[in-house]
């Protein structure tokens, strides 16, 4: 989002907010909490999650390095929509809400990108809700996250290798499905040669039947 910002839009930028490192399982704020900050993420990922009434819990996003979290909620002046948990080590610049507003008030540019920035993610959530919705089986849904995850940590290079920071439990949770399943499939989709995994790194085999799955 910060990036071909001018020198001056650059330096005010540089002068808001305070930088930190945060270990593995640190929460950055919780679901209906008050907005009172935006957190850009310089490196690392957070587990974005919400929350039924009932205690189930839907993880919505794993945000990576230039990703600003909060970013709508601070915008609209409403309490944060999700909960954000780091899953690994993870740098983060924290700036108040207040400036971070002034900032996009005072430069267009930015302002440009943030709308953007929204815009992505209200694209993201419109096919995290069709791949739940109408994805009839768990393997087609759960191929489309291991694609979205691949196609991220690609960076539009022809191989995808990633690490994976999540559990079996916290996949079928994207997915929608069950621990059990998700084992199942992933076996099956390294049977068949469609993705290689050794530890937590995974390597998409075939892009393409990995498509025609999902």
């Amino acid at each position: 989002m910060f990036c071909n910002l001018s020198p001056d839009e650059l330096k005010h930028f540089d002068a808001i907010g305070v930088q930190w490192s945060v270990p593995k399982g640190a929460i950055l704020f919780q679901e209906g909490d008050s907005s009172n900050s935006v957190a850009i993420i310089c490196s690392g990922q957070v587990k974005l999650s919400c929350s039924s009434p009932e205690g189930k819990t839907l993880i919505v996003k794993i945000a990576g390095p230039g990703d600003v979290l909060g970013l709508g909620a601070a915008i609209a002046g409403t309490p944060y929509e999700v909960s954000a948990e780091t899953i690994e080590q993870t740098v983060i610049k924290n700036i108040r809400k207040d400036d971070f507003v002034a900032f996009l008030e005072r430069h267009g540019e930015a302002s440009l990108h943030a709308a953007q920035s929204l815009g992505e993610e209200y694209r993201s959530a419109v096919n995290d809700a069709k791949r739940l919705a109408l994805s009839p089986s768990a393997a087609q849904r759960l191929s489309s996250v291991l694609l979205d995850w691949g196609r991220s940590a690609s960076c539009g290079k022809p191989e995808m290798r990633f690490t994976m920071s999540l559990t079996h439990e916290e996949l079928a949770n994207m997915a929608g499905t069950s621990r059990e399943t998700v084992t199942r499939i992933i076996s099956r989709l390294k049977k068949e040669k469609l993705i290689d995994v050794k530890g937590s790194s995974f390597t998409i085999l075939a892009p393409e039947k990995l498509e025609h799955v999902s």
